[in-house]
């Protein structure tokens, strides 16, 4: 069962970081082992099988949940979001490929060599530029590694015609995202208020989301953000650079 990183107030890689176990209520916990004599014999009711860690209290203050975990729902159910946010949404895509991508049409035509640009707006775009008409923002950074993945590829070749529609779409390198320390999973932010985590099977098909407004998942999420945002660059310049190295 992977661990699923929450968050950490070190700034040079270094512990403490707190961690979620998926399917489960449970957190764990990284720090320096307790070594004190003193204050490990007044430790009460020590089993055999723990152990005990020291963390800064402002760790918790910041990430430790404040509410049960959410429950797995389908992507339909965030569906209205993409209408109703009032500033931002934003996307972080960590995932070597995805399902959804290989299953199109479009895939068959981009291997086949064909244009994918030159094809009618669809209801996404056409979304996309009605709320970024409005005033508002849709952003998302992706992950790629080095050589990108044929999944990756893709994207940043069919992402010209999402940014001609409105969105902003930069791309990180899986070592610079490893460096910042940013999350392993992809998600949707919406107004710096709702957080809604992606789940997929091994074969990259969206299983649903976990929809949250605990404010310490949404902290994390908007430092992501944050950090993510400010080292990525456009797809135009990214591709270029891709380019420049084959």
């Amino acid at each position: 069962m992977t661990l699923r990183f929450i968050g950490t107030t070190s700034d040079d890689g270094d512990c403490p970081t707190l961690y979620e176990i998926p399917e489960t209520d449970e957190v764990l916990v990284q720090g320096d082992r307790e070594t004190n004599p003193e204050h490990v014999a007044q430790l009460r009711d020590v089993k055999p099988s723990e152990t005990f860690v020291r963390v800064p209290r402002s760790l918790l203050t910041r990430y430790a949940p404040r509410a049960e975990a959410p429950e797995l729902q389908p992507f339909t159910s965030i569906s209205h979001l993409f209408r109703e946010f009032r500033h931002t949404a934003w996307r972080l895509e960590t995932r070597r490929g995805y399902a959804s991508d290989r299953n199109s049409p479009k895939w068959a035509r981009w291997q086949a060599g064909e244009d994918i640009l030159d094809e009618p707006a669809n209801a996404w775009r056409e979304n996309v530029a009605e709320q970024t008409a409005a005033g508002k923002r849709f952003e998302r950074v992706r992950l790629v590694d080095v050589p990108p993945t044929q999944g990756q590829e893709f994207l940043l070749a069919s992402a010209p015609g999402n940014v001609a529609a409105g969105e902003d779409i930069r791309n990180l390198t899986r070592g610079e995202a490893e460096r910042l320390r940013l999350p392993d999973f992809d998600f949707w932010l919406f107004d710096s208020r709702i957080m809604a985590r992606f789940a997929f099977d091994e074969d990259d098909t969206t299983l649903g989301v976990y929809v949250t407004e605990d404010p310490a998942e949404v902290l994390a999420a908007c430092q992501a953000r944050d950090a993510a945002w400010h080292h990525a660059v456009s797809t135009a310049e990214f591709a270029q650079r891709v380019r420049s190295t084959v």
